[in-house]
């Protein structure tokens, strides 16, 4: 295994400040860009790297240790030392694995500021964002796992006879977790926590597009004091360093968050290798209703949130946006507006609500969504176009006479483009929100208890928020029907996701008396 400095820092560590047509980028230093396993800093096998690129200045940040299988049977030999019977991380106490996880949440408030601009510099999103929602959860979700690690409990079964029945919850074993880029920091707090809460060990490959924060939190992950082999990082690309997780014999299970086209690709690997167990956070095409009993305003800001929040890169985005016929002109008013004052431009500036999308190729896939919306009828009624000459930023857009059969009201386009449909019936609403292969969350904006709760029961999804939108905790179980998934993510429904049950029975002898 090739050996870099052991602290796993570039040769030059600070990124020289950019300028472009656009924005300057300030100042920020990389400190980690190599492969992560066994608690050491490596370079990858084949000795290749890839770029990270800036998505405000399509400008590389620094290059990458690309992994592929070699590396990844590396970190898998590693986390299997590390899961043996007796080992370190085997024996701890299951409170010492709370206290390191609590550990592990101080250390990234104590670095906060600096995550901050490192996600920010790598994903493109708007850094008050950064620093005040995504790592305010982040840290909340491994605090929260924290708690649970001494708590893991069986139960006693009364079964027929002299018996004694009782159940152990055990760690699964060797966990691949691969995670997405538009919420890199968070996306790994919900695989980390519960598998190490429950006492797994991981081999995780980040997202290509987004490594470095990633990277920064393995080396945190050492200095809180966690075994060798317990987590192990190969950054790489999905065809290579993807597939050999999810191929891997040694592995026993996967859990991934993106695209269902993706999902479905580990689902078949999983099931032609080992049958490995499988945990799929995929795409959405969530409805958001607006009923003509609401507080029509409060629907338009909330609306506007639950799609362009995050550039449009939510798998939960409401991005079918069903108003009820009687308010709808008025709705698409307002919401055009809206739209029309969101501010794009650096993420660096705080009076900015949008960033660039993550990459060209994302930029590219979001273009032709909206071109293919024009050509199939919908009403541009504003956006529609690149936001400036540089960088991937797009213009917040909206469409109206949306229909069910347009592309646009069908694909996940991940990106700011709402689209507004119309309804008349709850019949009609409930039929036309449930026809679609996704399945992960749904809003409803109503004064109605009633209506609020035939929609919510009648709609197949996973979360369902009233009068609200994009509410997260971690105590409360996210996931899909249908192609939006298999399994859950957060709270204890996560929890039990990364762990085997196994019934003991004990013979109870007869005394003679």
């Amino acid at each position: 295994m090739k050996r870099t400095n052991k602290d796993g820092n570039k040769s030059h560590t600070k990124k020289p400040h950019i300028e472009s047509s656009t924005m300057a980028v300030p100042n920020v230093e990389i400190k980690y860009n190599k492969i992560f396993i066994n608690n050491e800093w490596v370079d990858a096998v084949s000795g290749k790297t890839f770029p990270t690129i800036n998505p405000c200045t399509e400008e590389k940040i620094c290059d990458v240790a690309e992994g592929d299988k070699a590396d990844v049977d590396l970190a898998v030999k590693a986390a299997r030392e590390a899961f043996k019977r007796n080992s370190p991380w085997r024996t701890m106490d299951a409170s010492c694995r709370g206290e390191l996880l609590n550990k592990l949440a101080d250390l990234i408030e104590r670095d906060r500021a600096y995550l901050a601009d490192l996600e920010t510099l790598d994903n493109g999103k708007p850094r008050n964002i950064s620093f005040a929602v995504d790592l305010h959860l982040v840290v909340k979700c491994y605090r929260y796992y924290a708690g649970w690690a001494d708590k893991i409990q069986g139960k006693t079964i009364p079964i027929d006879g002299d018996f004694f029945c009782y159940t152990r919850h055990e760690p699964i074993g060797v966990c691949g977790q691969i995670i997405p880029w538009n919420f890199p920091l968070l996306m790994q707090a919900w695989k980390l926590g519960p598998a190490l809460a429950a006492g797994n060990t991981i081999v995780m490959k980040p997202a290509e597009q987004t490594p470095l924060t990633a990277l920064y939190i393995a080396q945190l992950i050492k200095e809180a004091g966690f075994p060798p082999g317990v987590v192990n990082l190969v950054p790489g690309y999905g065809p290579t360093a993807g597939a050999a997780i999810s191929e891997h014999m040694d592995i026993d299970k996967v859990a991934f968050t993106g695209s269902t086209e993706v999902g479905k690709i580990i689902q078949q690997a999983a099931g032609r290798t080992n049958l490995k167990n499988v945990t799929l956070e995929l795409g959405g095409k969530s409805p958001h209703v607006v009923f003509d009993d609401c507080d029509l305003k409060q629907a338009v800001e909330l609306c506007h949130f639950g799609l362009f929040f995050n550039q449009g890169q939510c798998c939960i985005a409401g991005s079918r946006v069903f108003v009820q016929d009687t308010v709808y002109d008025e709705f698409v008013k307002l919401s055009t507006e809206r739209a029309q004052k969101r501010s794009v431009g650096s993420p660096w500036d705080a009076s900015n609500e949008q960033g660039p999308q993550v990459d060209k190729m994302q930029f590219d896939k979001i273009v032709e969504l909206i071109e293919s919306g024009k050509k199939e009828g919908a009403s541009l009624k504003c956006g529609g176009s690149r936001h400036g000459d540089k960088g991937y930023f797009i213009q917040p857009t909206v469409f109206s006479d949306v229909t069910d059969n347009m592309r646009i009201a069908q694909e996940e386009i991940f990106g700011p483009v709402m689209q507004i449909l119309k309804f008349s019936s709850m019949e009609e609403l409930i039929e036309r929100a449930n026809n679609t292969a996704f399945g992960l969350g749904a809003a409803v904006n109503t004064s109605s208890l009633d209506r609020a709760l035939e929609f919510s029961h009648g709609v197949r999804a996973g979360t369902v928020w009233v009068n609200c939108f994009d509410n997260f905790t971690a105590a409360a179980p996210f996931g899909g029907y249908k192609m939006s998934g298999a399994g859950r993510e957060l709270g204890e429904y996560g929890l039990t996701q990364y762990s085997e049950v196994k019934t003991v029975m004990i013979k109870i002898p007869k005394k003679n008396t």
